[in-house]
């Protein structure tokens, strides 16, 4: 390379670096944003407001816009097609129907779950690709620990989960307390477990019978504790209109077969009575 090449690589190099510096300086020094897009925004009108009206460093009675207007037909055209910088990743959802990307997650339809998918992210968009064809788009979220739902996926989700209701034993919940499918619903939604909900129900089901256990549902609902055990509790205190003496819960020892063997023999009552009561004689009881 020639002295004088060198010379105008070497200053080339610094114009680049003072303008990097600039830029720093004058622009994200004490910025305040909260999205991309307003990032865009103030950055768009600090160029037009700041940057192009300083003066050109090598005319100082030009301003930057100026001579930017000047050199600007000279310059190559840009590419009929803008470069691809979008960024491409595998992702599997196991058990949810939400997929892991950039410390967040954004929802899929239910029966994608299990499947391998593609996520493509831009600096706007995520976007989640089932082989080709596009299966959810979310905005792109740069706050973390963050849940991006397309309440369509949700609704597909809880559609889903009627017609397991109704195809197995919680139908016959459903047919008995029609309230407990709002309950379900919302329990869901709060994060229990809808089997577990539904097994206890079936369990009150059994013990206080469909007048009670409907008054307690209901109750439960407008209470908005919508779980099966906010129900039991409601349904051992007496809900309004529930018989106070309703049988207690049975004690399931089916998974202690041991303690189905032991054998608790009664005592006299009257025992208890004399040891509260003892002989002032020094006797024996």
């Amino acid at each position: 390379m020639r002295p004088d090449q060198v010379h105008l690589t070497t200053r080339a190099k610094g114009r680049v670096e003072r303008a990097i510096r600039y830029v720093r300086d004058s622009f994200w020094a004490g910025r305040v944003f909260t999205t991309l897009a307003e990032c865009n925004r103030q950055a768009l009108v600090w160029r037009e407001e700041v940057a192009h009206q300083r003066p050109w460093p090598d005319d100082s009675a030009r301003r930057v816009a100026q001579a930017f207007a000047e050199e600007q037909p000279r310059l190559l055209p840009l590419p009929l097609h803008p470069f691809n910088t979008d960024r491409i990743e595998p992702v599997r959802s196991r058990k949810t129907i939400y997929v892991h990307f950039d410390l967040n997650d954004s929802s899929i339809p239910p029966e994608a779950v299990g499947r391998p998918l593609t996520l493509v992210a831009s600096a706007t968009e995520v976007r989640i690709l089932d082989g080709a064809a596009e299966i959810a788009r979310h905005p792109r979220c740069y706050d973390r620990q963050q849940s991006i739902l397309d309440p369509a996926h949700e609704e597909a989700l809880l559609r889903t989960k009627r017609k397991a209701v109704h195809a197995t034993r919680a139908g016959r919940l459903a047919r008995a307390v029609p309230e407990s499918e709002d309950l379900l619903e919302r329990a869901f939604l709060q994060g229990e477990s809808a089997a577990t909900q539904i097994s206890q129900l079936l369990r009150l089901l059994d013990l206080y019978g469909v007048a009670a256990l409907r008054r307690a549902v209901r109750e439960a609902l407008e209470r908005n504790t919508p779980r099966a055990s906010s129900v039991a509790f409601l349904l051992r205190r007496g809900a309004p209109g529930t018989p106070r003496s309703a049988p207690l819960p049975a004690l399931d020892l089916s998974r202690y077969p041991e303690a189905q063997a032991l054998e608790v023999r009664p005592h006299n009552l009257e025992t208890y009575d004399e040891l509260a009561h003892p002989h002032d004689d020094g006797s024996e009881p």
